[in-house]
């Protein structure tokens, strides 16, 4: 249930009316997962921006080879054929990035109920926001409900990650980038490419 729920904002009760059991036994369920570090609730930035903000968690299961395998997805050709390719894409991007955070960063995604959102948004130890997005394709465009969080945040950087290998502007202060050198960027602690 939950590699199809792969990248979803957790819905507790209809979670638990799907599996037959009560709530607090999926809540409980859930925590021992998450202990175990094979799900990662992604919380929701709590930004005071006057804005109707979602305040459920994202849920990921952190190693897409599980979510491949939970939905017996057995090669590539499969894979690219599931309607869960772009979360697990997702779910892997968000994994490495997160892997790679600088000490006392912090990781959240924004999303209000009038659509503005943003994959990841990265809390640097100073405070400042990068916001990240993630696409599975070659030919990454931001959707309009992440400009409209650009603007509702203004971070210091904004990223889209793409499976390409070629890094460059896409308009309007955002990047499209390979995850690695994203990863490379954060690693060494600067947060920002070049």
């Amino acid at each position: 249930m939950l590699a199809h729920l792969q990248g979803e904002l957790l819905n507790l009760s209809a979670l638990a009316r799907n599996l037959g059991l009560d709530g607090r036994t999926v809540a409980r369920y859930l925590d021992l997962l998450s202990d175990l570090y094979l799900l990662r609730r992604l919380p929701p930035l709590e930004a005071n921006l006057g804005k109707r903000l979602i305040k459920s968690p994202k849920l990921y299961l952190r190693d897409s080879g599980l979510v491949h395998a939970l939905l017996g997805l057995a090669d590539l050709e499969a894979l690219l054929a599931h309607p869960v390719v772009g979360a697990s894409y997702e779910g892997f991007a968000l994994e490495n990035l997160l892997r790679v955070l600088p000490e006392g960063g912090e990781a959240f995604f924004y999303r209000t109920r009038a659509g503005a959102e943003v994959d990841l948004m990265v809390v640097l130890p100073g405070g400042e926001y990068l916001a990240v997005e993630v696409k599975r394709s070659l030919a990454p465009r931001p959707s309009r409900g992440f400009h409209e969080a650009l603007g509702d945040l203004r971070p210091r950087a904004a990223y889209l990650v793409y499976p390409g290998r070629e890094v460059f502007p896409l308009g309007n202060g955002v990047w499209a980038t390979p995850l690695l050198p994203l990863m490379r960027a954060l690693w060494e602690g600067k947060g920002t490419l070049g």
